[in-house]
């Protein structure tokens, strides 16, 4: 695990391989990674002119939901199956993993969403952290990658450890709809904070479901949320592109 302790530097000192993966992770998953993460809202602005999301309490109960029972979890199960094809080399499994994740995509919006990001997380890492094997696990799939299968593949491919990456992959998932959110209602930067810290039990709950989740398992109960990212797409005044 990514984990450091109190003790001595010399008994607590993380050692080079758990450094260099909780560098990369703090990097690729980082705001300023240049996927651009930022331009997408993941259909919470519709819902914040629909008056579904008013406040950090209305705020936190929609970003739960989208975690727990929609395309939080979704995204977490393909991050997980991704990863372990791609750590053990199984090209044709990884390609079935990566036609699912793309068929599972709800709207035209969420599609452009994640496969953008999908697609310039790969073509970032591989031209600044590439790895072996790397561009034979991309070439192998005949559909655009989307962001958790991406990011998946890229950290298997680089030895980075499964859990500490879906916990970071969420983690992140989750600050860039709270700071989307942060514009549109718009909350401060305590407030953003707080719905942060509430939401720390179900990003956990959620990364333990997927890492044992089968592709079966999938599946979404989310229909306003998927209304959301439909209704966006001819919503008049518009500050994201999803």
């Amino acid at each position: 695990m990514l984990m450091t302790t109190n003790e001595p530097t010399g008994a607590g000192r993380l050692a080079e391989r758990e450094a260099a993966a909780l560098y990369r992770l703090m990097t690729w998953l980082s705001p300023a990674f240049p996927v651009g993460g930022f331009s997408y809202s993941s259909g919470i602005e519709w819902a914040v002119e629909a008056g579904d999301i008013v406040d950090t309490a209305t705020l936190a109960d929609w970003l739960d939901a989208m975690l727990g029972d929609g395309s939080g979890f979704c995204d977490a199960t393909f991050l997980v199956h991704a990863y372990r094809a791609a750590e053990a080399g199984e090209e044709a499994s990884l390609r079935d993993i990566a036609e699912l994740a793309a068929a599972f995509v709800p709207s035209r919006e969420r599609q452009l969403e994640t496969t953008s990001q999908g697609r310039a997380f790969i073509d970032i890492t591989r031209a600044a952290w590439d790895a072996d094997g790397l561009d034979a696990m991309v070439a192998a799939c005949s559909t655009p990658l989307i962001y958790p299968v991406a990011v998946g593949v890229v950290a298997a491919m680089h030895g980075v450890p499964l859990a500490p990456t879906l916990h970071a992959f969420l983690h992140a998932l989750v600050s860039n709809w709270i700071s989307a959110a942060s514009r549109l209602i718009p909350l401060g930067q305590t407030d953003s904070q707080r719905v942060l810290v509430t939401l720390e039990a179900a990003v956990g709950a959620t990364a333990h479901r997927a890492l044992v989740a089968t592709l079966d398992d999938l599946g979404s109960a989310t229909f306003r949320a998927d209304l959301a990212s439909l209704r966006h797409e001819t919503q008049y005044t518009r500050l994201f592109r999803a």
